[in-house]
């Protein structure tokens, strides 16, 4: 699990994620909305029959060769289509419904792949004050107060909304470096579609940085734990379940 390339940003949202995960014992199979690069796919595949759909060319090539050892595991280079062929114990889509013009709508067909009484788990950036140009640089429309993920979730007919706070303090830093590097692409960068697409190659770390990243972020990990339930963070993660 050392071995995914996770930005740091990642591995601090990674350790709420992987908790919610572990309580959900029974989930066979997981498909992931806007898989980027697939570096959080790879952990995902070491437990689950694995599905991601990305539409963008390159990260999906990307991903799908980092899959290649996980034989129930694969990537679809697509947008997830309205009509579900399957449905999956667990959907989740991380840092994606920020990019939706529509966010709404589009969470409301994403229900339809996950089972009655499966999870749907979802991550966004926290705090609309918090819009700086790094939302901007990679086509973000807003971020999200906690009462505005919650009822996004409930608009979609999902039930028992849950949200938790990853990110302090170690996000502050995070983002205030990424708002620096990213202004200045700004400037240069094509519509918002375009800057949406590559996102998730934005700032990537290699495999190298990997075991590194992992080791230096391991102390702001557990930091940020006594914050889940407070305002305080850069990103929300939420949950919540299709109606039986």
């Amino acid at each position: 699990a050392m071995t995914a390339p996770l930005s740091p940003m990642a591995r601090l949202r990674y350790d709420v994620i992987a908790r919610i995960l572990e309580a959900e014992e029974g989930a066979a199979s997981f498909l992931e909305i806007g898989c980027g690069e697939g570096a959080l796919a790879t952990l995902l595949a070491e437990r689950f029959e694995y599905v991601g759909y990305e539409p963008d060319e390159a990260a999906s090539a990307v991903a799908g060769a980092r899959l290649s050892g996980h034989p129930a595991a694969r990537v679809v280079n697509a947008v997830l289509p309205d009509t579900p062929s399957r449905t999956f114990d667990v959907i989740g889509a991380f840092e994606v419904l920020e990019h939706l013009e529509n966010d709404a709508a589009a969470l409301a067909h994403w229900v339809h792949w996950v089972r009655p009484g499966g999870l749907v788990i979802v991550s966004v950036p926290a705090h609309q004050h918090r819009f700086g140009g790094a939302d901007e640089a990679v086509g973000h429309y807003r971020r999200y107060s906690r009462a505005g993920i919650t009822d996004l979730l409930a608009g979609a007919g999902l039930v028992g909304a849950e949200v938790v706070a990853y990110g302090f303090p170690l996000g502050y830093a995070l983002e205030w470096v990424r708002n620096r590097i990213l202004a200045r692409r700004t400037e240069q960068a094509a519509d918002r579609t375009d800057r949406t697409a590559a996102s998730g190659r934005t700032l990537q770390p290699g495999e190298r940085m990997a075991g590194p990243i992992a080791l230096a972020t391991k102390p702001f990990v557990y930091l940020q734990r006594p914050f889940a339930e407070t305002e305080r963070g850069t990103g929300w993660v939420a949950t919540a379940r299709r109606p039986e």
